[in-house]
């Protein structure tokens, strides 16, 4: 519980790209913030096919800002979310209510989902679960209220990523510990304490319940160095490293090799 609680006071200082992102509490900001996000990762409409969910009932976990609760829900789909820290679900409702839209919106946490078994149709959860102390109790969480053949779109942070070679620089090479582990640089050095990153084999593993549809980790827009990094990462050089990146030699030999691991699967 205490590892939970570190997270979630992480969070509760300020959601998912609020520092860099969002400018004020309006409607405006709001709708600034999802027009930067979707700018910065196209990815994630793609995969999230918001506009396929008409009548389907889905369960967001983690709102974080509600851009993509947003989407959702001018989808027509029947929505729920969950956010481990009451900020987000504020920041959700504040956004709802400036636009009039709807959605079952509590603070939960997404090791001990309350909602009864085979109730969703969808559960979609971006960049999340692997902030949960204990992911894979989240992931049997997903499974259980997932409805038979139900859709499961998940995005968890690739292992193997240009992201995680660039802390192994900051954190391990210059540090003079170059045999630290990549458990432990996203543990300590990525976002909030604990966090996790998969690589593709060890995704098979934790989601070896379900049926696999899609699994892929693209480039990101951090991976390449052409936004802000995350709300722990600043410095000078950090803003040398965005003049010099390679960026044609990454596009070009680790196209495959995104922080994203997008996977799209299907319950049994």
């Amino acid at each position: 519980m205490e590892n939970k609680e570190k997270v979630k006071d992480f969070w509760n200082t300020a959601s998912c790209g609020e520092e860099l992102y969002l400018k004020g509490f309006e409607l405006d900001d709001y709708l600034y913030q999802s027009k930067i996000r979707y700018e910065l990762e196209p990815e994630i409409l793609s995969f999230g096919n918001f506009n396929t969910l008409l009548n389907i009932k889905v369960l967001e976990i983690g709102v974080g800002l509600g851009s993509d609760h947003q989407k959702i829900a001018e989808a027509g789909a029947i929505l729920s979310g969950i956010d481990l820290t009451e900020r987000a679900i504020n920041h959700t409702r504040r956004r709802f209510d400036f636009l009039g839209l709807s959605s079952e919106l509590h603070q939960g946490d997404a090791e001990n989902v309350s909602f009864e078994s085979e109730t969703f149709d969808v559960v979609y959860s971006w960049g999340v679960i692997h902030h949960s102390p204990n992911t894979e109790r989240a992931i049997d969480e997903i499974y259980r209220i997932l409805k038979p053949n139900g859709i499961a779109r998940i995005m968890i942070y690739h292992k193997y990523s240009i992201i995680g070679f660039m802390l192994w620089v900051k954190f391990g090479l210059l540090k003079f510990r170059p045999f630290i582990s990549l458990k432990e640089l996203y543990d300590k050095y990525l976002e909030s304490p604990g966090t996790k990153a998969y690589s593709y084999d060890e995704a098979l593993t934790l989601f070896k319940k379900f049926k696999i549809r899609t699994m892929t980790s693209p480039l990101t827009h951090g991976d390449l160095l052409i936004s802000s990094a995350g709300q722990r990462h600043k410095g000078l050089l950090l803003t040398i490293a965005r003049k010099l990146w390679p960026r044609w030699i990454i596009k070009k030999m680790f196209k495959n090799s995104g922080l994203y691991l997008m996977i799209e699967m299907e319950k049994k």
